[in-house]
């Protein structure tokens, strides 16, 4: 969560501030065992302009850190849905 918002608060869409763009874009991200990305899937939006930006934002912050040994074991994919939070003060993740 902390490196999504330092990476998305870098990299926020500026075209988005210009137009006083703010709203919610939902993700499900799937990883791999060792931390890059499997897909990204859009579960909802409100604007495409933010849609890209999360997206955008995941691929940046990718590679995430690697699965450890015990969720190896459980798991060959880790599906997390996050909800991006694009607002006046910054990007919230949650």
């Amino acid at each position: 969560q902390a490196k999504i918002e330092r990476v998305g608060n870098l990299n926020y869409p500026e075209q988005a501030r210009q137009k006083n763009i703010y709203g919610q874009s939902r993700l499900l991200v799937a990883l791999y065992p060792d931390g890059t990305v499997k897909d990204i899937k859009v579960l909802s939006s409100g604007h495409k302009i933010l849609e890209d930006a999360a997206i955008r934002i995941v691929r940046l912050a990718s590679p995430f850190p690697p699965f450890t040994e015990s969720m190896k074991k459980d798991r060959d994919i880790l599906e997390i849905i996050r909800t991006f939070s694009f607002q006046r003060k910054g990007l919230s993740s949650y």
